[in-house]
């Protein structure tokens, strides 16, 4: 759907930000944080590659979509838009920090987000109202409501720079990073599902992170205790419902992503263990 592009450089990003008018920007107020959209180019399908940018004041951070137990996840908000059908947010490697002995994920600096839009077909422009919530720290962690609207209409096939390489930072496939799949057991607990799963795939560098997600939105899931022989690594965690009670998951929807020095992976799924 989207190009492959490992090879260029996200420094671009930085170096290349003037050779681009954005779509919107968010009026700047002395806050943390300032947003804007950047348009970028239709694909074959007629589906178009965008982006959202945002710039964090010098010493604040931001969070990826699995924030870890001390950060706040990201809610995007669409519906006021016109001609858009669906958005998928092409999320770049994240950082882990650690926040007074809690692990967080996400962003500092300038962050691209890279977005995979849909239109309903009634032509290529999408009038994009969008709000969104997230949460940036520094000494202090506070909420941000950002909106922003603007036109995205461009025709042009040849990809932007600065997205091309935020989609460029996003984590390897199972297939790119030689993965042979991930083998998971699910066993019921006072208050949840203990996952146990199963990783095949050579070392990504360094202490590896890995972020176990649900598939659910209403499902809490521990930070994953891990560990690695040879291309084996074993991640174990808990899985909550919000308000308890009975869980049942589909494996197929579980996503497992591991953050190491060298390089992150992102894997879709496990069978049975």
């Amino acid at each position: 759907m989207y190009p492959t592009l490992r090879l260029l450089p996200a420094a671009l990003a930085l170096g290349l930000s003037a050779l681009f008018t954005p779509a919107t920007a968010q009026d700047a107020s002395g806050g943390p944080v300032t947003a804007d959209l950047i348009e970028g180019w239709q694909m074959p399908d007629g589906s178009r590659i965008d982006a959202l940018r945002l710039q964090l004041a010098p010493g604040w951070k931001t969070y990826w979509r699995a924030p870890g137990d001390a950060g706040i996840p990201p809610s995007f908000d669409w519906s006021g838009s016109r001609n858009l059908k669906a958005v998928s947010v092409l999320w770049p490697t994240p950082k882990v920090f650690d926040q007074n002995g809690m692990t967080s994920i996400g962003y500092t600096g300038q962050v691209i987000l890279p977005l995979a839009v849909v239109t309903r077909g009634k032509g290529p422009a999408v009038d994009v109202n969008l709000t969104l919530d997230i949460g940036v720290c520094s000494d202090i962690c506070v909420p941000e409501r950002l909106e922003l609207s603007g036109t995205l209409d461009s025709t042009g096939s040849k990809p932007v720079p600065a997205i091309a390489a935020a989609l460029a930072e996003r984590p390897f496939t199972a297939r790119e990073a030689g993965a042979r799949g991930v083998t998971c057991t699910l066993e019921p607990t006072d208050r949840g599902l203990k996952i146990t799963a199963t990783l095949s795939l050579p070392h990504s560098g360094g202490t590896e992170h890995v972020v176990i997600e649900a598939g659910r939105p209403d499902v809490w899931v521990s930070e994953a205790e891990s560990s690695r022989s040879g291309n084996t690594l074993t991640a174990t965690a808990e899985m909550i419902a919000n308000g308890g009670g009975l869980l049942s998951l589909d494996r197929s929807a579980i996503r497992f992503t591991v953050l190491g020095k060298s390089h992150a992976v992102d894997l879709h799924g496990c069978t049975a263990g």
